[in-house]
């Protein structure tokens, strides 16, 4: 059997730093549930873990470090009774809406239904 191989891309460099960075952002283990929890609302520590099975509380919180680090999200300390803390995307981290909607796109059209059925 032959498979045909798509034309190149001529305006796709073979390897860019700054897509591969991004890739390596995005695509960390997590990552991308977190940011699509993200832009459809959660912004507490609990919502956003409750929102995605099977995380731990190590990983999320190790995850939001690093999406502050990159200027993705930023950490907002309420003084009150218990402390309020809430993560919001930045224009930065709102910026990628677009990139999770394809991939959600391409995961509708080319991933098999993983719900369970009912």
């Amino acid at each position: 059997m032959t498979t045909k191989h798509a034309e190149p891309h001529a305006d796709l460099d073979a390897f860019c730093p700054r897509y591969h960075q991004a890739v390596e952002l995005v695509g960390r283990r997590w990552s991308g549930a977190i940011l699509r929890a993200m832009l459809a609302g959660g912004d507490r520590f609990t919502e956003l873990r409750e929102t995605i099975p099977g995380m731990s509380d190590r990983l999320l919180s190790e995850r939001l470090k690093e999406f502050e680090a990159e200027g993705l999200v930023e950490r907002l300390v309420f003084a009150e009774t218990p402390v309020r803390i809430e993560y919001r995307l930045t224009e930065k981290g709102q910026a990628l809406l677009p990139v999770v909607e394809a991939i959600a796109a391409w995961a509708e059209t080319w991933l098999p239904d993983m719900r369970p059925a009912s």
